[in-house]
């Protein structure tokens, strides 16, 4: 079965607005979903550009992983639980975890909220706020094109030692992590 030639730009549209969705308010806020017991954990702060890069290159007493992902990006949902893991078994050696969420601001109380409380992910969680992402995506790795997930690991002195575009295999990033760690 042959499918249209139209199907491809038009999926590959329909994605890119999904990604590019711009933002509707001011960056800072934080969103914690209290409705029940079980998510009242959840505390997820909006980020710009700026406060992303911050983030990034501030001085680090221990290595930083920063995940990139939404909710709607099946390899970011499929990848999620082994990063769960991979957080509490790093964490208590030395190691920060941040993900930053590339869902629209609107989903900061809903969806996001929802999916950290089923992951079970307690890693501190930022939604990027901004009305084009393209110079936070710039501000992280130029060669980087904005694809989901997004993993990028820096050791104390703010300098990536691994990044991987897509669904991260588990146990390299486990390795990389490892050897920052004990060193």
């Amino acid at each position: 079965m042959r499918l249209s030639p139209i199907f491809l730009p038009l999926g590959l549209s329909v994605l890119l607005v999904g990604f590019a969705v711009p933002a509707q308010q001011k960056s800072g806020r934080t969103a914690k979903l209290a409705s029940s017991p079980a998510t009242a954990s959840v505390n997820i702060e909006t980020i710009d550009t700026d406060g992303l890069k911050t983030l990034i290159t501030k001085q680090k007493e221990k290595p930083l992983l920063v995940n990139f992902w939404a909710t709607w990006c099946i390899p970011c949902r499929e990848e999620f639980p082994d990063l769960v893991k991979l957080d509490g078994e790093f964490r208590p050696k030395a190691l920060n975890f941040v993900t930053v969420s590339l869902d629209d601001v609107s989903e900061i109380k809903t969806g996001v909220p929802k999916f950290l409380t089923e992951m079970k992910a307690t890693m501190p969680t930022y939604l990027l706020d901004v009305k084009d992402p393209e110079p936070a995506i710039n501000a992280i790795d130029p060669k980087w094109q904005g694809d989901l997930p997004a993993t990028f690991l820096y050791n104390e002195k703010g300098e990536v030692v691994f990044k991987h575009f897509g669904r991260v295999n588990t146990a390299e990033l486990r390795e990389a992590i490892a050897k920052l760690v004990k060193s």
